[in-house]
């Protein structure tokens, strides 16, 4: 394990240090907001799992911490994941392996857990792929116009949709419920009570002029929820009208109908222009209503990132789409106990992980397992970049078909 330079030492933080941890943030993060308003903000963090570095005269230079993600939903199940976040370091202690030694430290931890899996949301892309972690989603950033048209859904008109301004101490229960129930791959909902706190948190200071939050909350006949959006608007006007801005943050729908009705109200919202959508899935409904999707000037961006700690046990945990009978051939130079053949046999109901001496069918770094993991990679593309190579002809199809997965992973926010 990498090793801290002379002086510098590892240190378990608790809530008594929040305004070192915040200042190590702002540091790292910059922002422009000063540490003492942000204290007063519900902490996300789950303290017994932040941890950090502190300098020889004892400043603390450096932080990581994550989420116990105890449901986190994979390929047909749901699994234990370590949720990386709060990753920093000083600008004035980088390029001395204190982030090399925290990710270390973070792995070491995970497994100790039980967590065959890390994720995360990288702040730059090229900094954790060196570690081992492999984009497994993407999702789209949208720009949609005020009025664009949408197909019909059968059923949508008979929804109610209630449009209030967010309470988090009445909405939080619905809010929690109704994210929970999607089944999508990387779908992580907010498990602890101090990560659903914070995510509902809205101070002024961090709307940019614009509104407080509202939610829109879907209702059937028989007042039960079905999804909701979270948006604020923010008014803009030029000589020839109203031009504001309706700032979606999160859009959970449990079907066709709700979705419909959840979108219908958003692009027909008064005195507003457009909708700026942040990270929907890749086949969110919204893609396939839209009339005319060349209007919303799409984005892809990257979504989460995977890093497979425990190659059997990761590869047991989901399902896989159609049979599958494959040896694998991994590469691990930071987890070596990863390192080597592993025969996956696997199906829509069951997965068994082996080690092996068979011969492999396919060789690949352990950074392109999690970018397969969640089903939305296919294997066949990531040969196609020369990342997978096909050791026996004609086993790579197979095992691309078995490790995707029909639902596109994708999580809603960052966390």
């Amino acid at each position: 394990m990498t090793s801290l330079p002379d002086g510098y030492r590892a240190v378990d933080l608790t809530p008594e240090r929040l305004l070192d941890v915040l200042t190590v943030d702002t540091w790292a993060f910059p922002s422009g907001v000063d540490e003492s308003k942000l204290a007063e903000l519900p902490s996300s963090l789950s303290w017994d799992r932040t941890r950090g570095v502190e300098a020889p005269d004892g400043e603390l230079v450096a932080m990581h911490s994550s989420f116990p993600f105890r449901a986190f939903p994979v390929p047909g199940a749901r699994t234990a994941v370590s949720g990386l976040t709060w990753v920093g370091v000083h600008p004035g202690h980088r390029r001395r392996g204190l982030l090399r030694f925290m990710i270390e430290q973070h792995f070491a931890k995970s497994l100790e857990r039980g967590e065959a899996v890390s994720a995360l949301w990288a702040a730059e892309a090229a900094i954790y792929g060196r570690f081992g972690y492999g984009m497994a989603s993407t999702d789209l950033r949208l720009t949609i116009p005020r009025g664009a048209a949408l197909r019909d859904v059968p059923g949508a008109a008979d929804l109610r949709v209630r449009i209030a301004k967010l309470d988090p101490e009445r909405h939080d229960d619905v809010i929690h419920a109704v994210h929970a129930r999607v089944d999508r791959p990387g779908w992580v909902t907010r498990e602890t009570p101090e990560h659903r706190r914070s995510f509902l948190a809205d101070p002024e200071f961090f709307r940019d002029g614009a509104e407080s939050l509202r939610l829109a909350l879907v209702e059937d006949a028989d007042g039960s929820p079905r999804g909701y959006a979270l948006f604020r608007r923010k008014e803009g006007w030029v000589f020839e009208g109203p031009r504001g801005v309706v700032r979606v943050r999160e859009v959970v729908a449990q079907d066709a109908a709700t979705a419909r009705a959840l979108w219908g109200v958003l692009t027909d919202l008064d005195l507003m222009a457009k909708l700026d959508v942040d990270a929907v899935a890749v086949d969110d409904p919204i893609w396939h209503l839209l009339v005319d999707p060349r209007a919303t000037n799409a984005l892809l961006g990257d979504n989460l990132w995977v890093r497979v700690l425990d190659v059997p046990a990761a590869l047991s945990a989901r399902r896989y789409q159609a049979p599958v009978d494959v040896v694998l051939e991994v590469t691990d130079a930071m987890v070596p106990a990863n390192a080597g053949r592993w025969r996956v046999v696997g199906g829509p109901d069951h997965a068994t992980v082996t080690r092996t001496d068979d011969e492999a069918d396919l060789a690949l770094d352990v950074r392109e397992l999690g970018t397969a993991y969640l089903g939305g990679v296919s294997l066949a593309a990531l040969a196609g970049a020369g990342l997978v190579t096909e050791l026996r002809p004609g086993t790579l199809h197979g095992a691309a078909v078995g490790f995707g997965w029909p639902v596109a992973p994708g999580c809603s926010f960052v966390w």
